[in-house]
């Protein structure tokens, strides 16, 4: 059990599995969930630039392999939904790992000790798991009708995979922005940095430090799944339904 990560082999993996691989020396990481025969449906956005109905994309990643003219000798680019501009894609572990340098497993069920522990966020969540034919089951129904619009802070890869596990949705008319762990992270970081700056001439410089690093814990913890009020447990089936008709949580 590492301070960034949960390592796992490959041989370990079981179905509805919530996994990931960090990309860029830890700075972001893609997840996705693992369905058995060493394939994964993940979510992932349209190449950087595009536009999204409207939403200039800001990608975190190259576009992937299984999106491309030259699709996997593997997997064949797998089964594909595309919908506003992103995609729900199955393809092999390669694949998904494309890019990245290891092979994570995502925690449920933690202790707030034990999260708050982790240096980064998008590793580990409060929020329990559903068994794992219902993580499976809206994985494959999401494949078919996709995950709506991607949104690197609100809709992204983590969300797609945490939504799977545990059918959990976070409420858009009452929302902070970046429900997702990684989200999390980097924006309560951010925040740590700005005032560590704006104090960096004070003569309490250790404590500014102290109170940064306290900051960055309990607002990672705060944006949780586990923790959060403002969140609606949907099935699938209406999340799916909301992209051509009313919000699910009406």
């Amino acid at each position: 059990m590492g301070l960034l990560s949960n390592g796992i082999d490959r041989e370990e993996l079981k179905p509805g599995d919530h996994i990931y691989s960090w990309r860029q020396a830890f700075i972001y990481a893609h997840h996705g969930i693992y369905v058995g025969q060493g394939k994964v449906i993940h979510f992932t956005q349209g190449p950087a630039g595009q536009d999204n109905n409207g939403v200039f994309i800001i990608s975190s990643s190259s576009p992937p392999q299984f999106l491309d003219d030259h699709p996997c000798p593997r997997c064949g680019g797998g089964d594909t939904s595309r919908l506003n501009g992103a995609a729900v894609v199955l393809s092999c572990i390669d694949c998904f790992v494309s890019g990245g340098v290891d092979l994570n497993l995502f925690e449920y069920g933690v202790s707030q000790s034990y999260f708050l522990a982790k240096v980064r966020g998008g590793t580990c969540t409060l929020a329990t798991s559903d068994p794992p034919e219902d993580v499976l089951h809206r994985a494959n129904v999401l494949l078919e009708n996709g995950f709506g619009f991607y949104d690197v802070f609100k809709n992204n890869c983590e969300d797609f995979a945490i939504y799977c596990k545990t059918g959990l949705l976070v409420i858009p008319t009452t929302s902070r922005a970046g429900q997702s762990g990684q989200a999390a992270s980097l924006g309560a970081a951010a925040m740590g940095i700005i005032s560590s700056v704006a104090c960096l001439a004070t003569r309490f410089r250790g404590l500014v430090a102290v109170s940064s690093g306290v900051y960055y814990c309990l607002s990672r913890l705060a944006s949780d799944i586990g923790v959060r009020s403002d969140v609606a447990k949907v099935a699938v089936e209406r999340l799916v339904a909301h992209h051509t008709s009313a919000p699910v949580w009406d």
